[in-house]
């Protein structure tokens, strides 16, 4: 079957195309009987309007894209619902894509983007290059960093001081009498990664602490429950007293492992995670952690964005948060 058009529209309900695209876009100045006899034959004829042709002849699409490293960390979840309620009280909507740590499937997702001609472009990056996204800013289309910071000083951001987060983990945890720490995250190609190993790894050698980094391609509960397991065989004289988790999913990982292991949490060894998600106060033993503000970093960055396209912003405006400790039972 070809596909239904506004001239089908038109013809059926008797008037011309114009006043079935007043119809549609200015229905004021239908009468209402028109306007019957138009949405009568859209009906009919299960007519579903262009609206990609519509955003191209406006110049704008009302919609923002946003693309995320993993949707299914909570930490990027609530940066999602943060973006969401601010562009939504503007009229803007949020379409949202998952790189899930992907550069491929980022590079798809901006591709999406462009070729939707979406008004602006939210993004926490794979990977620490941004040229990919030269051809937006070449075209006059918003883009702001979330979690990152452009170098370059062109790009608008908003980030957390993770160097700062790494070192408050790792300060609770010589001053509560750990001496051989461990830092478990990565991939270190991930920047957030690197400086809160910095910061951690700056603590310990100034304590004189033993360090041992143990680096991971991704962060889930199911790595950090293989992990503890892999510690918990270790005699207690080589077992890390102290331990810092790239996010909270590896640190419950952890922290199941151990304690199915009759490892006391925090008599034998301390836990501190990073995010603060939901599930961190409600774990078994309740787990300190570094809370990123994840919601008000979704929400500054669509203001950043909405500000740029009103020109109300300068665009290479940078917002950085501060990380916040939560001491919780974990810890010593």
């Amino acid at each position: 079957m070809d596909e239904v058009g506004i001239r089908d529209v038109a013809a059926l309900a008797g008037v011309s195309v114009s006043t079935v695209s007043n119809a549609l876009n200015r229905p004021e100045l239908v009468s209402r009987k028109a306007a019957t006899r138009v949405a009568e034959a859209i009906a009919e004829l299960d007519y579903v309007p262009n609206v990609a042709a519509r955003q191209l002849r406006a110049g704008r699409s009302n919609a923002i894209g946003m693309a995320v490293l993993n949707i299914t960390n909570p930490f990027f979840s609530d940066v999602v619902l943060g973006a969401e309620e601010v562009a939504e009280e503007a009229g803007y909507s949020v379409i949202v894509g998952n790189s899930y740590d992907s550069v491929d499937r980022e590079a798809r997702y901006l591709s999406l983007f462009e070729q939707q001609r979406l008004d602006g472009v939210l993004i926490a990056p794979v990977g620490e290059s941004i040229e990919m996204l030269d051809r937006f800013r070449r075209r006059g289309v918003p883009v702001v960093l979330i979690d990152r910071v452009d170098t370059s000083g062109v790009l608008p951001s908003i980030s957390l001081d993770d160097v700062l987060g790494g070192r408050l983990a790792a300060k609770l945890l010589v001053e509560g009498g750990a001496r051989h720490l461990a830092f478990i995250g990565g991939p270190l190609r991930v920047p957030q990664m690197r400086e809160r190993l910095r910061g951690c790894r700056e603590i310990v050698e100034a304590a004189g602490a033993r360090f041992t980094f143990i680096e991971t391609s991704t962060l889930n509960p199911q790595l950090g429950r293989e992990i503890g397991d892999r510690l918990s065989a270790l005699p207690s004289g080589e077992r890390p007293d102290g331990i810092f988790a790239g996010n909270d999913h590896v640190a419950l990982g952890v922290l199941q492992s151990l304690i199915s292991h009759g490892i006391s949490v925090p008599g034998e060894v301390s836990i501190v995670g990073y995010d603060d998600i939901d599930f961190a106060s409600a774990a078994v033993v309740p787990l300190t952690t570094v809370r990123q503000p994840s919601h008000d970093m979704g929400g500054n960055a669509a203001r950043l964005l909405l500000g740029q396209l009103t020109d109300r912003h300068d665009p290479g405006l940078r917002i950085r948060f501060d990380p916040v400790l939560v001491t919780r039972q974990t810890t010593r």
